[in-house]
């Protein structure tokens, strides 16, 4: 890649690149290896970003004038987290919780989403957080593999509620800071 990426906070202007941006991962998805069982209009959705928005949460990364990524950054777990075994005691003041980390197909195997992991971990520092937590639909082997690369460590896995849509199992990462 020639550019540098750059990571911001998210602005209105940016939500109808982040729509499209899902949408293209779907797509893409649909026609590959679908390892994180998103589904075009289900998840994630134009509505996911709006709201990542409206909580202060949503950072994107950009390649000049394209979006190569976004994450939504915060401190609150899925329900099924209070099964999991955590490094950590349970105080979500000092824990950040990453979900929706995408990466647009066209920056795939370019380290995008190493660089929005380790820009929440900078930020997570900086506001003196003792660990990043997420959770990843188990069998997405790209991610798992990026996660245990950037240190996160498998903590167990457990049912989040998404039965109905096939995915019945996540696995539980952490990194302590």
């Amino acid at each position: 890649m020639k550019q540098g990426i750059s990571i911001r906070k998210a602005v209105e202007t940016d939500i109808d690149c982040i729509g499209k941006l899902y949408e293209d991962i779907c797509d893409h998805l649909e026609k590959h290896n679908n390892y994180s069982g998103w589904k075009k209009g289900i998840y994630p959705v134009r509505a996911d970003a709006e709201k990542g928005l409206m909580e202060n949460a949503l950072y994107a990364a950009w390649a000049g004038e394209k979006i190569a990524g976004t994450v939504i950054l915060n401190h609150e777990p899925e329900e099924g987290y209070k099964n999991g075994k955590w490094l950590t005691e349970d105080d979500y003041r000092y824990i950040y919780v990453i979900h929706t980390l995408a990466v647009h197909p066209e920056f795939l195997k370019c380290g995008i989403g190493t660089k929005l992991l380790m820009f929440a971990e900078q930020k997570a520092r900086k506001e003196g957080c003792v660990s990043i937590r997420l959770d990843v639909v188990k069998g997405n082997i790209p991610a798992e593999q990026l996660y245990q690369k950037c240190g996160y460590q498998l903590m167990g896995t457990v049912s989040l509620g998404y039965e109905a849509y096939g995915l019945p199992w996540y696995h539980l990462y952490e990194k302590v800071l």
